[in-house]
């Protein structure tokens, strides 16, 4: 293999390097592969491509890999005894190439927690025993039972993230009052179902700004724990205009324990133009792809359910989306009536008709003067 360094185009020279190509790494003349970095590329990324060097030769062609979230501060993330050769601390990461005896090593921990572990050697069975080796005793344990962990995708420059994250959430029961009483039971039936209840494979929350439909959502994800781990996508438009990360959102990981593996419920938020009835061709085509997400091929695969928030009334969504037998649930997140907003705060004083959640919030801390009610496309994420 040959790595050569080349000048990007229009990039400035710099003093002491050669133009236009100095050869960095020796090849194996069995098996030549080349590849180019430029002044484009990153300290890190120079990593990337030398690990990738015994397998594409062939001298270790066996791989394995593991991709851990809760990655301890202190872990190593490589046996004992490995001998490091590179080392990157990035804004975003760090990365380290090591090696031993017939094996290579590509470890890189992710800010937010993650990590992946990345193993070549000379045979399975090596490659094996060292990964075990690198992420043993590596992971925290997890999160205590007031907490529950979600996952927050999210597309970047290296293709798809999944940051996990132990949030904070209240049991159902202890909110539930927070509600109106119609919409407290619509609730009260989506967090008693379980796995094998599963019907229809889409829940919208619609409503006002300010309603608590996040809010709901978290203590949901408590209630079903047990049995489905809840992802939240941090940029769906480009979830349902890009279909490579679509697929690497919907089918997840494969190396789970059947009998470990969970429904996965994805959380979309304030997605008023990707269901709305009006929508264009872009938003057509990106609604196809949600619904053959929820019914089609594409979610046959996995156990996914989708969760999507908007501030939009049913009436002004799009048909396709609320059709018979395509949601597991429908709810109306609205405001609570005066007679329950005067329950909710324990007086009658100032009470308004309609309040919302975040409203009847501000009355109680003394924050209704600063506190207008909210636009229609405004969110107080609650």
């Amino acid at each position: 293999m040959q790595i050569h360094w080349t000048r990007a185009k229009g990039a400035p020279m710099i003093e002491g390097m050669s133009e236009p190509v100095v050869p960095i790494i020796g090849a194996e003349p069995e098996a030549p592969v080349d590849y180019r970095l430029d002044t484009t590329d990153t300290l890190g990324g120079v990593i990337d491509v030398l690990a990738l060097q015994p397998f594409t030769t062939g001298r270790q062609p066996y791989a394995r890999v593991k991709r851990l979230d809760r990655v301890r501060p202190d872990a190593p993330l490589r046996p004992p005894g490995a001998r490091v050769l590179r080392a990157v601390r990035e804004e975003s990461r760090d990365a380290l190439l090591a090696c031993g005896d017939g094996w290579t090593l590509r470890a890189v921990r992710w800010r937010g927690g993650s990590g992946t572990v990345e193993v070549t050697a000379v045979s399975d069975e090596l490659a094996a025993a060292v990964v075990e080796q690198s992420v043993r005793d590596a992971v925290e344990a997890a999160a205590e039972p007031d907490r529950v962990e979600m996952g927050f995708w999210h597309s970047g420059s290296h293709g798809a993230q999944r940051r996990k994250r132990s949030i904070a959430t209240t049991s159902w029961s202890e909110i539930r009052a927070n509600y109106p009483a119609t919409t407290a039971a619509a609730v009260d039936r989506l967090a008693a179902v379980r796995a094998a209840d599963v019907t229809g494979r889409l829940i919208l929350l619609h409503g006002p700004p300010g309603t608590g439909k996040t809010t709901a959502l978290r203590a949901l994800a408590g209630e079903w724990s047990k049995w489905c781990q809840f992802d939240c996508v941090l940029d769906p438009d480009e979830l349902f205009g890009n279909p490579a990360y679509l697929m690497e959102v919907a089918v997840g990981e494969e190396d789970e324990d059947e009998e470990d593996r969970r429904w996965r419920l994805l959380v979309l938020e304030d997605c008023d133009d990707l269901i709305r009835a009006e929508g264009g061709a872009s938003t057509g085509q990106a609604l196809s792809r949600l619904l053959n997400l929820t019914d089609g091929l594409v979610g046959q695969g996995r156990d996914v359910l989708v969760a999507i928030t908007t501030n939009r009334p049913l009436s002004g969504l799009h048909p396709a989306v609320v059709r018979p037998g395509r949601c597991l649930a429908q709810i109306e997140m609205g405001p609570l009536s005066r007679t329950e907003a005067a329950a909710w705060l324990g007086t009658t004083d100032g009470v308004p008709e309609n309040a919302t959640l975040a409203e009847l919030y501000a009355i109680r801390d003394g924050r209704a003067a600063e506190a207008p009610r909210p636009s229609a496309g405004t969110g107080f994420y609650l």
